[in-house]
């Protein structure tokens, strides 16, 4: 974990694949625990200590995470997320070769908590929400493509299951349809860009998570 941005108000990090941003039924001690107590040392405050979760990224997945330091702040940015006015950028590895230079994708979303999977359908369904993102293929290698992603709705495995769905699985992700897992359990997805403005100052912010220290990963973003 590292942190990219803190004021009074807003703390943005940098997630390493594998940690959970909040806790969950594993038990597994949660990214939000980590930094509440690293505020507490940092400010030597005594008492609790206040930390909102803005918004979650899956346990594989690395990149930029927004925490609020205050009520104020996190009330704001929930009503921020939920009017798309935080814009959200990934970085995909994938294996498949996209259909276009770029595109958009439209479908309709389906979790299932018993399976933790979400299915997409071209068509509404019962119980399906809306998802959308727009993508932009960036650079290939032999094997590997890197495509950059507006995301557009926020739902439970979007990216994931909707790059799976038009042929192109995301590197190490077995549950979406890739063929080998990557070797430290990661999948090949970045959250990569957050640009918003401050819910308190006004400022306008603009972040970037630098891409992982991988051969791969390094030699496809030259592109960018």
């Amino acid at each position: 974990m590292k942190v990219v941005y803190e004021d009074n108000h807003i703390l943005v990090v940098n997630k390493e694949p594998g940690e959970i941003v909040q806790g969950d039924k594993t038990g597994d001690r949660p990214l939000s625990e980590t930094l509440k107590e690293w505020l507490k040392k940092k400010y030597a405050k005594p008492g609790n200590v206040f930390l909102g979760v803005v918004h979650r990224l899956d346990r594989p997945v690395g990149g930029l995470v927004i925490f609020a330091k205050t009520s104020k702040a996190l009330t704001r940015l929930n009503d921020m997320l939920r009017e798309g006015k935080i814009h959200k950028t990934y970085l995909a590895v994938t294996r498949g070769t996209p259909p276009a230079t770029s595109g958009e994708l439209h479908h309709y979303l389906r979790s299932d908590a018993r399976t933790n999977k979400s299915s997409v359908s071209a068509q509404p369904k019962p119980g399906a929400k809306e998802a959308r993102l727009r993508y932009r293929h960036v650079a290939s290698s032999d094997r590997y493509h890197l495509l950059e992603i507006e995301l557009l709705t926020g739902r439970k495995h979007q990216i994931r299951v909707q790059l799976s769905s038009m042929g192109c699985p995301i590197r190490g992700d077995l549950k979406y349809g890739d063929k080998r897992s990557n070797p430290d359990g990661s999948i090949s997805l970045l959250s990569w860009k957050l640009d918003f403005v401050h819910p308190v100052s006004g400022d306008h912010i603009v972040l970037k998570a630098p891409v992982p220290h991988d051969q791969l990963w390094e030699s496809l973003a030259q592109g960018l």
